[in-house]
């Protein structure tokens, strides 16, 4: 009897260590699920984040890439209006020079005129110096004329540049009207009209047209195309294309025959002296010889733009620079 109560005893008490086990055994299991549940949580954060970052970081460098591609257009727009300017500017400079000339012809022949009596010589001079005049007025009118118009067409709005044709004008109407009474002062003293409203001579017109064509010609000497971008973008322009090598291998970058000069920015090699690049590598895709330009570094990963140390040099070969861009 007392046996059997041992074993019941016994009985019960292995059945309470198994109860007891297998309660640990789930307390244990239940920790591993949450380990596993945390870690798988954050293994998911974890790529979200990268993916998020991802997903900003190529939105960010597309951005980047449009702003810089917007400076360098304007760059190319501020390069191509200050051509035009300085190309104004000078003219500006010749329509004074002339105007000085003219008031100095004035003044002189005023002078003369003044005295009571003209030799034959004195009255041709004063007659030569008339047409000469005339010549000079009638040829700074149409030079104004032609600022004004290109200043309107360029959609170029500089006060300053409009205030000074707006006093080109006014000086030239107030030589007019002063030369118009020095005419009348003459035709008092037995000058005849239709001698004093005629152009220079023969002579001195053909030297005039010969200076026009001289200032024609040096333009067009002067005149070079520029254009700068990325290798999609220049051959998305039908400007260059790969050339050469095996298989893809080794080959560069060409300079197609066909293409309009209207991509291309016109410049006047005597006052471009840099090529704006912005980017962390830069080549010429036109031949240019070695040693007659530089690329200026801004710091070890960015070339801030070429710089023309030899323009004769730099142009001899080809009136097109092709500037391809390395983002």
């Amino acid at each position: 009897m007392k046996n059997e109560e041992t074993n019941a005893q016994n009985l019960q008490g292995a059945n309470a260590h198994s109860r007891s086990n297998e309660e640990h055994a789930r307390k244990e299991g239940m920790a591993k699920g949450a380990v596993t549940a945390t870690v798988i949580g954050l293994i998911l954060l974890v790529a979200a984040g990268i993916i998020m970052y991802s997903l900003y970081n190529r939105e960010h460098t597309k951005q980047l890439s449009l702003m810089e591609l917007q400076k360098q257009d304007f760059t190319g727009q501020l390069t191509a209006r200050d051509s035009v300017i300085n190309e104004w500017v000078l003219t500006f400079e010749l329509i004074e020079k002339d105007l000085a000339t003219i008031k100095q012809k004035e003044n002189l022949i005023t002078l003369e005129a003044s005295d009571g009596e003209f030799s034959k010589d004195k009255k041709q001079q004063i007659l030569e110096d008339i047409r000469y005049i005339n010549t000079l007025l009638d040829q700074n009118k149409k030079k104004i004329a032609r600022l004004s118009a290109q200043l309107k067409n360029s959609g170029i709005e500089i006060k300053s540049l409009q205030d000074k044709i707006a006093g080109l004008e006014t000086s030239m109407m107030q030589r007019d009207t002063a030369i118009a009474e020095l005419k009348t002062a003459l035709v008092n003293k037995d000058f005849e009209v239709g001698q004093l409203n005629t152009r220079m001579t023969e002579l001195q017109m053909t030297i005039a047209q010969q200076d026009d064509k001289i200032m024609d010609q040096t333009s067009e000497m002067n005149k070079a195309f520029l254009i700068y971008g990325t290798y999609k973008e220049l051959k998305e322009k039908g400007l260059i294309s790969k050339e050469g090598g095996f298989l893809g291998l080794g080959r560069k970058e060409a300079l197609l025959e066909d293409f309009a000069d209207s991509s291309f920015t016109q410049i006047d090699v005597t006052e471009t002296k840099t090529i704006p690049v912005n980017s962390k590598d830069a080549k010429l895709i036109t031949e240019h010889p070695t040693g007659s330009y530089e690329l200026i570094r801004e710091n070890d990963k960015s070339i801030a733009y070429i710089e023309i140390k030899d323009p004769e040099e730099f142009w001899k070969i080809s009136k097109y620079a092709v500037v391809e861009i390395n983002k």
